[in-house]
């Protein structure tokens, strides 16, 4: 631990409302969860309670009120960074899951916003053993990691993506996400980097949820809980869980702007043709075909073109917001 013992928090009593099962728990006040998950990335809950804070959460599900302070404390975490001059505000695409069996087309969204002046920041894991990560796709296109908060912002001052690592944006929520590998199961903050807004100006994030009960308790979150300052969300099905636009058939999107809930795009019901998709889903193969979609040479699949359209739009309205 990194704090003595006279800075730790006693958890039992949080761990008394939340350990209760699924039927019997009670759910944390806002402040209580901010209080709560700010010690948790502090290191000062004993590793015994921090297990037990995980899996009873796990096992309950986060409320809207404790998703909401378990974000504030994780903001509060990690220094904010800063977005660069010009028409569009930030555009945030989380990339924690990668691919396992198509093709992921994360990277192409992330390249074509960029190329059209949108600043984009991609933050997520680099690796992952079963899955083909956003990382190792930007690396195979001559991408390079930021190594640092600086790097990042200078690579979007220059109108290039960048994608920065999440141990090195957030290190303190890196290692409780890190926890997968002890206790062999995700925990909430699988969903709050997926969340979570790394800017100190406004921007779009692009959010996405993988269990149907998610679309409930994250969109109540957005409407009731989420600092309208903090800017606007699109939420979305995941592509395996990636915030990509399924190629072959769109998922719904709805957009969330000051407290309110607008349908973008609605779900498509059947495929109306097979699009010409990379023929492999390794980082090199996927990576080929992206570069030349990017010439011209492939055509951009129609639901990422719809969405990029819906990004710039949204990005330029929360720019014009702001004084």
């Amino acid at each position: 631990m990194t704090e003595s013992n006279k800075d730790m928090l006693a958890a039992a009593r949080f761990i008394k409302e939340i350990g209760r099962g699924k039927d019997g728990a009670r759910s944390l006040s806002r402040d209580d969860a901010q209080l709560l998950y700010g010690a948790m990335l502090d290191g000062r809950v004993s590793d015994l309670e921090l297990g037990a804070i995980l899996l009873a959460m796990r096992v309950k599900g986060e409320s809207v009120e404790e998703i909401a302070g378990f974000l504030d404390a994780a903001e509060a975490s990690f220094t904010p960074l800063q977005a660069p001059l010009g028409d569009y505000a930030p555009v945030v695409i989380p990339s924690y899951n990668g691919s396992r069996h198509m093709a992921n087309l994360t990277p192409l969204l992330a390249l074509l916003l960029a190329r059209e002046g949108v600043p984009v920041l991609m933050h997520g894991v680099t690796h992952d053993p079963q899955r083909v990560t956003s990382a190792e796709i930007f690396e195979a296109l001559g991408i390079h990691h930021a190594i640092g908060p600086h790097e990042a912002e200078a690579a979007l001052a220059n109108r290039q993506p960048a994608f920065i690592p999440i141990q090195v944006l957030a290190p303190k929520m890196a290692r409780l996400l890190a926890m997968r590998r002890v206790l062999g199961v995700r925990n909430s903050t699988h969903t709050l980097v997926k969340i979570m807004q790394p800017f100190a100006a406004p921007s779009l994030r692009l959010t996405s949820y993988t269990h149907p009960e998610y679309l409930d308790m994250l969109g109540k979150y957005f409407v009731d809980a989420a600092p309208a300052q903090r800017g606007d969300a699109f939420l979305m099905r995941g592509t395996e869980g990636e915030t990509v636009a399924n190629a072959r058939r769109a998922q719904q999107i709805d957009w969330f702007h000051g407290g309110e809930r607008t349908l973008l795009v609605e779900k498509q019901k059947v495929a109306e043709e097979i699009p010409d998709l990379p023929e492999g889903r390794d980082a090199t193969v996927t990576a080929r075909w992206i570069e030349a979609v990017l010439r011209g040479e492939k055509t951009v699949p129609i639901a990422i073109a719809e969405q990029i359209e819906h990004c710039m739009t949204v990005s330029k309205a929360i720019k014009a917001r702001m004084p």
